[in-house]
């Protein structure tokens, strides 16, 4: 690791430029003994297709964001604390290549390397940030993780009922628990995640039966614990519900809204077509 480079005139001068090219839109990412260990574009997949994303590996967050002119300006930054980052190495496929998957009880999602030895740089360089960031927080690892949405063109029928075929009349959607590509029937409900919102998000009804049980259970245990009866009252894990068709109150876009209007890589370059690095690490 490079401890040493902290508060350093070279590592402020990094940090500087990273927050430079996110301008007014970023947070402010210069602290005292943050060192900003490596960067570079890698393969995001989103919810409508892969994008190229710029991400920046610090000692003790992970950023990314949104490429408008590479090197020079950044858009739609996300900030993710490392002591709640999990990483998972995914098989190679003949499609998919070079790619894990990054896991936070908030988000998780998939991203690939332009080359092996690339992959294996950042999941190195991460794996340990995130151990010396437990180590010196004291935290245990994160156990929960949310589930990664299913990219839309993964699948053309729901994929609860397998009935409803997609259109452009008929939309999809993602079950916020599970991740599933799912119709607007069988995504009527709505359940409160704490880890992932304040208010009720669109959930399967698989999941809204399996949810609500494991509520249901949980009350009338802590009933019998306090041996109290008082008035019937509208079970919490209702609270808050919608039932019904979507009506386009939840964000079911995020991962569009991430990219729209960013200037996505020009579609005449091939991405990572040209065989150099695509990632560095400073030492």
């Amino acid at each position: 690791m490079v401890d040493y480079l902290a508060n350093t005139e070279i590592n402020s001068q990094r940090i500087a430029a990273v927050e430079s090219c996110f301008g007014a839109s970023g947070q402010p990412l210069a602290l005292p003994g943050r060192v900003l260990l490596g960067e570079g574009v890698l393969t995001k997949e989103c919810r409508k297709k892969a994008k190229p994303r710029i991400f920046f590996l610090f000692n003790d967050i992970l950023v990314y964001g949104s490429i408008v002119l590479n090197k020079r300006k950044y858009r739609s930054q996300h900030i993710i604390p490392l002591e709640e980052v999990t990483l998972e190495p995914l098989p190679e496929t003949l499609q998919a290549k070079n790619r894990w998957m990054i896991k936070t009880a908030k988000k998780s999602f998939v991203v690939s390397a332009a080359s092996t030895t690339e992959r294996q740089e950042w999941i190195s360089h991460i794996e340990e940030c995130v151990r010396r960031q437990l180590l010196a927080t004291g935290r245990q690892p994160s156990t929960e993780h949310a589930a990664p949405w299913i990219p839309d063109k993964a699948t053309d029928i729901c994929m609860r009922c397998t009935q409803t075929r997609f259109s452009a009349l008929t939309r999809r959607h993602h079950c916020r628990k599970c991740g599933f590509v799912v119709c607007a029937e069988c995504s009527r409900e709505r359940f409160l995640l704490p880890r992932l919102s304040p208010k009720p998000l669109r959930v399967c009804s698989l999941c809204y039966r399996e949810l609500a049980a494991q509520k249901r259970k949980e009350e009338e245990e802590e009933e019998e614990e306090e041996q109290s009866v008082g008035s019937p009252q509208q079970p919490a894990y209702l609270a808050g519900a919608i039932c019904g068709a979507s009506s386009g109150d939840d964000d079911d876009s995020d991962e569009d809204k991430e990219g729209s209007g960013d200037g996505d890589w020009p579609s005449h370059v091939e991405f990572y077509a040209s065989g150099v690095s695509w990632s560095s690490f400073h030492s």
